[in-house]
Formats: C-alpha cells, sequence, structure tokens
C-alpha cells in the first residue's frame, strides 16, 4: 500500500472530512444557484414561463448525464483527484461567468435599468450554465466514490458510515442555500440603477464553490490515490461485444454451453477483466427497476408543490407560501439519517434481522408508493372543498344587486330576490341551450328581459343596480388562483371612471357599473387607494383589506354613501382554501424516509459491489437512473391526461408497488460478493504463476498501483 499512514479520527480518516465539506459547499452552491434560476430566467432576461421551464430542466437533466463523462475522464484517464479538481475549476469558472451574465451595467450603456443587449447575456449565461453542468455531472460520480476510496480493508461499518454522513452533507448544503440564496436575490444593488440583486445571489454560490475547490486541495496530502487504470469503458465495451459474437458464432448444439454469457469472451480477454464485468453486469440488471423511484421522488418539486398551491399555509400562528413546502424533505433528512443510522438499523439488527443493502431498497421504493397514497388521499380531502366549475356546454351565473332597490330575477325554474347591495350565495349552473329567458322585475317597475349572452364554459357575474339597467360580466376565472394566491377585482357605482391601486399594482380607468379584471395577491392584509375626479378631496381615499387567506377571490364593490364619499363592500367570490398545509407532512415524511433507505443505501451498495478500477462507472450508473426517471415524469404527465388529480397518484404509486415486488424478486437471486477478495484471488494466481516463471517482479495487482 502506498499510504498506510493515513491519519485516522474517530476510527475514520481524516481526509473524508475534507471530502465532507468538499461536498457541502458544491451541493450548496449548486442548490442556491437552481433556486432563483427560473426567475432569473423569467425576470432578468425575460423568457416566458414555457421557455424558462423547458431550459431549466434541460439543464437539471445535463447534470444527471455528464456523470458519464466525469466517471470516463476518472477511470482511464486522470485518476478520480486530478479530475475533481480539474472539472471543480471549470465549475467554479461556470459559476463566475453566469455572476457576470447577470450584471446589468455589463450592457447597460445608457443606464436606464435594462441591459442593451440581452443576447450578451444570454450567451454568457448559456456558457456558464454548461460549463456548471460539465461540472457538477463530472465530479458528481467521482467525490462519494473517492470518500470510498479512503477507507482501509474491514472499515465497511466506517464506509457504510460515511455514504450516510455524505448524503447529510448534499441535504444541509441544499437546505441552508435554498434558505439565504433566495434573500440575497430580493437585496438592491447596482452601479447605476438599483434592481433585484441577480450578481449576488449567483455570486455567493460561485465564493462557496472556490472555498470547495480550496478544501479539497488542501487535504491532497491525506488522500490514497489510484491510478487510473487505462480506457476502462472501452474494454468492458469491446470485452461485451466480443462475448455477444462469439456466443453467437457457436450457436449450434455441438458446443458445450458456458456457466455465464460473458465467458465467451475468454478467448480474447483475461479472467480478471471478465469477472469484473461480471460485477458491474450484475448490479447494472438491478439498476433497471430504480428510474420508477425516481419519477416519484422529483415530483416534490412540481406535482406536490402544485398541491400545496389549493392548501391553506396557516400553521398556528406561522404562515407558509406553497413552495416553501418543499425544505420540509431537506429538514426532515437532516433529522433522519442520524436517526436511521444510530438507532433505527442497530434495533433491526438485534431483533437478528439480516437487513441487507437490496432489502433497504425495497422498503425504501414500498415507502414511497405509499407517499403518493398518502398524496392521493390528501388530493381527494381537496377535491371535496374545490368549487365545482361550469363544463364546455354549461353556464354558471351569480347574480349582484348593487342598487337601492329589492330585485327579483327569474331564471329558468328559479326565482331570486334580492335586497340592495347583497348577491346570491353561490353560482347556479343551467345548460347554455336550456337558458331561455331571464327576466329582472322590481316593484312598480315594468319587466326587463336580459338579452346578453353567457359564455359557454365560464363563470358569469349578472350585475343589476334598476330594473331597466343591468350588465353581464364573464368571469376571468375558470380555476382556484396558482401558487395560493389571492383575486380581487373592484367594480365601481359611481358615474366617473375610477383608478384603484393595491399594493403596487393598478387597476385604470374602472368605468361606471362595470368591473375590472382579477389582479391577484398573496395572503395578508393589503392597503388600496381610491381615487376619481368624482371624490372630493375631504373624503378618506386609502381603505384596508381584511385579512386575506389562500386561494380565493372577491369582488369589492365601491360604493357612494350618502356624504358622496366611497366604501368598499366586499363578496365572495370563490371560496379559500381549507385544508391545511399540514396534512402534507405525512406523505413527505413517508417520503423522506424512503430516501433515506433507498438512497443512501443505493450509493453504498454501487460501491461496496464494484472493482476498484470501476467504482466511478457504476456511480455514475446510479445517476443515470435519476436521470431516466425525470424522463418518466415528463412522459407519464404527458401522456395520462388525468381528469382526477388523485388518479394520477394512485397511477404512480401502484406502478412503483409493481415495480418494488419485481425489485425484490431480482434481489432475492443476487448474492453479494467483496471485489476486493477476488481481486487478491487473481493477485494470488498471478504471483504462484510469476514465481513459476522465476521473474517474481513481473506483475503486480492493481491494489499496489497507489501513487503517493
Amino acid at each position: 500500500m502506498g499510504m498506510s499512514k493515513s491519519t485516522s479520527c474517530f476510527g475514520y480518516p481524516l481526509s473524508i472530512f475534507f471530502i465532507v465539506v468538499n461536498e457541502f459547499c458544491e451541493r450548496f452552491s449548486y442548490y442556491g444557484m437552481r433556486a432563483i434560476l427560473i426567475l432569473y430566467f423569467t425576470n432578468f432576461i425575460g423568457w416566458d414561463d414555457n421557455l424558462s421551464t423547458a431550459i431549466y430542466h434541460t439543464f437539471v437533466a445535463l447534470c444527471y448525464l455528464t456523470p458519464i463523462l466525469g466517471a470516463l475522464i476518472a477511470d482511464s484517464w486522470l485518476g478520480k483527484f486530478k479530475t475533481i479538481v480539474s472539472l471543480s475549476i471549470i465549475y467554479t469558472i461556470g459559476q463566475v461567468v453566469i455572476s457576470i451574465s447577470s450584471i446589468n451595467d455589463l450592457t447597460d450603456h445608457n443606464h436606464d435599468g435594462t441591459p442593451d443587449s440581452i443576447p450578451t447575456h444570454v450567451a454568457l449565461s448559456v456558457i456558464g450554465l454548461a460549463l456548471i453542468a460539465l461540472g457538477t455531472g463530472g465530479i458528481k460520480p467521482c467525490v462519494s466514490a473517492f470518500g470510498g476510496d479512503q477507507f482501509e480493508e474491514g472499515q465497511e461499518k466506517q464506509r457504510n458510515r460515511f455514504f450516510s454522513i455524505f448524503y447529510l452533507a448534499i441535504n444541509a448544503g441544499s437546505l441552508i442555500s435554498t434558505i439565504i440564496t433566495p434573500m440575497l436575490r430580493v437585496q438592491q444593488c447596482g452601479i447605476h440603477s438599483i434592481q433585484a440583486c441577480y450578481p449576488l445571489a449567483f455570486g455567493v454560490p460561485a465564493a462557496l464553490m472556490a472555498v470547495s475547490l480550496i478544501v479539497f486541495i488542501i487535504g491532497s496530502g491525506m488522500y490514497k490515490k489510484f491510478q487510473p487504470q487505462g480506457n476502462i469503458m472501452a474494454k468492458v465495451v469491446k470485452c461485451i461485444g466480443f462475448a455477444i459474437k462469439n456466443r453467437f458464432r457457436h450457436r449450434s448444439k455441438t458446443f458445450p454451453k458456458r456457466e455465464h454469457w460473458l465467458d465467451w469472451a475468454k478467448e480474447k480477454y483475461d479472467e480478471r477483466l471478465i469477472s469484473q464485468i461480471k460485477m458491474v453486469t450484475r448490479v447494472m440488471f438491478l439498476y433497471i427497476p430504480l428510474p420508477m423511484f425516481w419519477a416519484l421522488f422529483d415530483q416534490q418539486g412540481s406535482r406536490w408543490t402544485l398541491q400545496a398551491t389549493t392548501m391553506s399555509g396557516k400553521i398556528g400562528s406561522i404562515e407558509i407560501q406553497p413552495d416553501q413546502m418543499q425544505t420540509v424533505n431537506a429538514i426532515l433528512i437532516v433529522i433522519m439519517v442520524p436517526i436511521f443510522d444510530a438507532v433505527l438499523y442497530p434495533l433491526i439488527a438485534k431483533c437478528g434481522l439480516n437487513f441487507t443493502s437490496l432489502r433497504r431498497m425495497t422498503v425504501g421504493m414500498f415507502l414511497a408508493s405509499m407517499a403518493f397514497v398518502a398524496a392521493a388521499i390528501v388530493q381527494v380531502e381537496i377535491d371535496k372543498t374545490l368549487p365545482v366549475f361550469p363544463n364546455g356546454n354549461e353556464v354558471q351565473i351569480k347574480v349582484l344587486n348593487v342598487g337601492n332597490d329589492n330585485m327579483t330575477i327569474s331564471l329558468p325554474e328559479k326565482m331570486v330576490t334580492l335586497g340592495p347591495m347583497s348577491q346570491t350565495d353561490d353560482f347556479m349552473t343551467f345548460d347554455a341551450d336550456k337558458l331561455a329567458s331571464i327576466n329582472i322585475s322590481s316593484a312598480g317597475s315594468p319587466v326587463t328581459a336580459v338579452t346578453q349572452d353567457f359564455k359557454q364554459g365560464h363563470r358569469s357575474t349578472l350585475l343589476v343596480w334598476a330594473p331597466n339597467h343591468y350588465r353581464v360580466i364573464t368571469d376571468g376565472l375558470n380555476k382556484k388562483p396558482e401558487k395560493g394566491e389571492n383575486g380581487i377585482r373592484f367594480i365601481n357605482t359611481f358615474n366617473d371612471s375610477i383608478n384603484i391601486t393595491m399594493s403596487g399594482k393598478v387597476y385604470e380607468d374602472v368605468t361606471s357599473y362595470n368591473a375590472s379584471e382579477y389582479q391577484f395577491f398573496p395572503s395578508g392584509i393589503k392597503d388600496f387607494t381610491i381615487n376619481s375626479p368624482e371624490i372630493s378631496p375631504q373624503c378618506p381615499s386609502v381603505f384596508t383589506s381584511f385579512y386575506l387567506e389562500f386561494g380565493s377571490a372577491y369582488t369589492f364593490v365601491i360604493n357612494r354613501k350618502d356624504d358622496g364619499c366611497p366604501e368598499v363592500k366586499e363578496f365572495e367570490d370563490i371560496a379559500p382554501n381549507t385544508v391545511n398545509m399540514a396534512l402534507q407532512i405525512p406523505q413527505y415524511f413517508l417520503i423522506t424516509c424512503g430516501e433515506v433507505v433507498f438512497s443512501v443505501t443505493g450509493l453504498e451498495f454501487s460501491y461496496s459491489q464494484a472493482p476498484s478500477n470501476m467504482k466511478s462507472v457504476l456511480q455514475a450508473g446510479w445517476l443515470l437512473t435519476v436521470a431516466v426517471g425525470n424522463i418518466i415524469v415528463l412522459i407519464v404527465a404527458g401522456a395520462g391526461q388525468f381528469p382526477k388529480q388523485w388518479a394520477e397518484y394512485i397511477l404512480f404509486a401502484a406502478l412503483l408497488l409493481v415495480v418494488c415486488v419485481i425489485f425484490a424478486i431480482m434481489a432475492r437471486f443476487y448474492t453479494y460478493i467483496n471485489p476486493a477478495e477476488i481481486e487478491a484471488q487473481f493477485d494470488e494466481d498471478e504471483k504462484k504463476k510469476s514465481l513459476e516463471k522465476s521473474n517474481p517482479y513481473m506483475t503486480s495487482g492493481p491494489m499496489s498501483q497507489t501513487q503517493m
């Protein structure tokens, strides 16, 4: 062994701590940058939502495809240490480039606050993202495998714990950065014009990436470094190709069967390589069902966040916005990993159960599947509270009387009488073709027929203020307001048009007896001002709304009091969300437990079952299952247009359950190996052979090709 003097601390090689700190900083840098990326695309560069989302997902997919490249470079050319260093440098440059791309004053020559040349910024940010994808993806399979390399034989227990600590560092980094970077983004900065501080929000991750690199290099003297073993990937591919070709050539009955299909490569390749490839292919075969787990896991950011937007974020005295629910996963990880490691696994072992890696992963799949059942149950609860919107040929009508008299409205098979300043409780649903005549009448006035058309598939408000004065207003809302926001519109009963400003948003020129469009606001109490030439300056012009909850819609009617000043009456159009976001905690808890037993174990299993020269290749294969999982989501969500969201959750749960059973059967037939022992056996055989040739210095196994 080149370096047996590895310093130890708590029974762990000291070098591990540098690797864990490096990983923490790298993940902080990556998630911090990713948290604000989509806002940077939409707000700064000015792309629309669809293009931004597409580019964002392409970038994330790239980050999970480049590990193959990183593994190739590490295993066949530079070795893990040099690969991590050189790709981290590229990565840091990428982070710096994207920070520079977000500096407004870079091309803002006339200092008006908007960049003069957007293409410059686009080009820079695309170059930056490409470098980041190469960097983060390329070092991913190397860092965890390099960490595993630091352990001696017989340190399996410490090594398994290392993978847990490593996973903890990943999540601690992502948790802290997703909390901090959005705070940095809302800071204001700039040389000539002050605006949202993207350079700072991107710059902090860039600085941390540099720290990550420096920390890693400081530990250089302590690491165990293995020489790269030549172009492994090419050898593997060639050997497999030859075995298949050879098997195909000798397919007649006259040739004796061989124990394993790879044994057909014996004519050309040595036993050692064949046995190494057997180890890799056996593990790769087990990977086939794994993407299904990631397909469910990665919906926390998409589907579950959308689910949270239809819920109420009041938990006790605090208030949570829908997109903040994702941090529950990272918080739970930081709590659960130590509990599983220090409490749960030892307890299971005490009960005499052999909880092997593959059994853990099967349990992880089962838990993730149950998380989706929980999500479906929550969805059913939510659906009960959601308002019913009209179908294609239906019309929904609400009547709102803003006049001073009682009004009677006769609808098909219904009579409604409304007092002044009141509305019907609900929207009434009618078939568009059956909607014959609607009449408005009031004591001592002739009957007026409503001749205006109602838009099919929409909600409409019938606004009446005198027997022969009415207006049909088509509501713009055909679903709950998004992101848990609240829709507010104003109706003006003055004769002149009115301007209203609410929380920085302007309703311009709301004409007499007409409604504005809806505008959307987050929860809380809102102030608004009313301006009109008709209103005397003595009147109060600033008003305060009641407390807005989540996902509601209201009509504010501006009414003229006897003294000529305005007053505001609120009418509810869509009731606020009532199902509490706390109900999402069980599904987050289940999927997090699933992640702990699945993901940590998978990393460690991939490492422990691979021959020394193919560890990065298997880590890359593991990361590839994540990429495929994301593609599955896009396909399933795109292909299956479900009438009900809960049905989609149940479908995913069922799919994973089936995959889980298949995986359990595959795992049943897997025999665990110790690659080091097999390697040692080959070393022994070679030594014997070389001794027979009376030249003891001819060959030496890969384990002794250690570089200082």
